[in-house]
């Protein structure tokens, strides 16, 4: 009888009882774009038993040159990026099931999709979704692998419930995002090294290896030749309502939830965070004049285009999509431009 996971099971700190263990376990994997599809061909290489995979959008052309389960004829008929990525996963491995939901990930959609997972895994390109996870990871105790890539630059951490910090305590202390791909632009290697340290992550956490897990916050650069790990166990806030003595889930609540409505009669949607706060719109400005986009500004307000799109910020976070009364897409440009 072939085996395909006897290398696999060679490495002695998997062997057969952790191959036998991986076979029995359920990753969610939020967000099938670089990031998720890395992460999701190497799992179901490795034999997970099963795979769920949640993602609004569709394949693009610009997103071949890094998101590895699609084609070109994905990218021709805009297939649903969860839908693509079930297909190409069954001819990796048909062993594995593969459940793809073609949705946002909103509290509600997540919450029901966290039954029976072992661990979470964040494909996402937002700190909203990133928020919701963190809180489900608490409510119901499952480990989670935070990572971001964009530009030449990656970082990734994994949260333990109970044991590490949570991701809204570092929020108050580390500073994790603001840049995107759609603005400063990607290249694959990040991706890929992100990827490595989240699967091998995952593989741990599978097999029940606790004490091998990394318990430091890393980042690196691949380009500049830079790699950083820190100690992020100080920055654990007892008073966290997420993670903390008196946990509330604050992102599951509906008061701290983006809230999205199409204005009547003017094809465009507005979006709202859940927290309103003044918004640095001077650095958003400059950071997008660079990139070539032009921008019409004044103190109250900034807008720019982006094809067909106009996209205005005011000082509250507010942001108005115009050219669209669609919400799933007003809220994927709103990520990719705005983060």
């Amino acid at each position: 009888m072939i085996n395909r996971y006897s290398r696999q099971e060679l490495f002695q700190p998997i062997g057969k009882g952790g191959q036998q263990q991986i076979q029995e376990k359920h990753v969610l994997i939020v967000g099938a774009g670089a990031l998720g599809t890395g992460n999701a061909e190497a799992l179901a290489r490795a034999g997970v038993k099963k795979i769920t995979l949640i993602d609004r959008d569709y394949v693009e052309w610009s997103n071949l040159q890094r998101q590895q389960l699609y084609s070109e004829k994905d990218a021709d008929k805009r297939i649903p990026k969860a839908i693509a990525a079930k297909k190409r996963l069954h001819d990796i491995n048909h062993d594995v099931k593969v459940e793809a939901h073609v949705a946002d990930g909103t509290p509600q959609v997540l919450e029901q999709l966290v039954e029976g997972v072992d661990v979470m895994i964040d494909a996402t390109d937002n700190f909203d979704t990133r928020l919701v996870m963190n809180d489900l990871s608490q409510k119901y105790d499952i480990p989670w692998i935070y990572g971001a890539c964009v530009g030449s630059y990656g970082i990734s951490y994994t949260i333990i419930p109970s044991e590490t910090p949570c991701l809204s305590c570092l929020l108050e202390s580390v500073p994790l995002g603001g840049l995107t791909c759609d603005t400063v632009g990607i290249i694959s290697p990040a991706v890929q090294m992100v990827v490595a340290h989240q699967v091998t992550e995952v593989l741990k956490i599978l097999v029940g290896d606790w004490n091998a897990l990394r318990r430091e916050l890393v980042s690196f650069d691949v380009w500049k030749n830079e790699y950083t790990s820190i100690n992020v166990n100080v920055f654990r806030k007892s008073a966290c309502r997420s993670c903390g003595s008196e946990q509330t889930y604050p992102f599951l609540q509906y008061e701290n939830q983006t809230k999205t409505a199409v204005l009547c009669g003017r094809n465009t949607v507005q979006i709202r965070p859940g927290k309103s706060a003044k918004q640095p719109l001077q650095s958003l400005g400059e950071r997008l004049k660079e990139k070539g986009y032009k921008i019409e500004q004044n103190p109250y307000l900034l807008s720019f285009y982006v094809d067909d799109y106009r996209l205005v910020m005011f000082q509250d976070g507010r942001v108005f999509v115009h050219g669209t009364n669609d919400i799933v897409e007003a809220k994927s440009l709103y990520h990719r431009y705005i983060g």
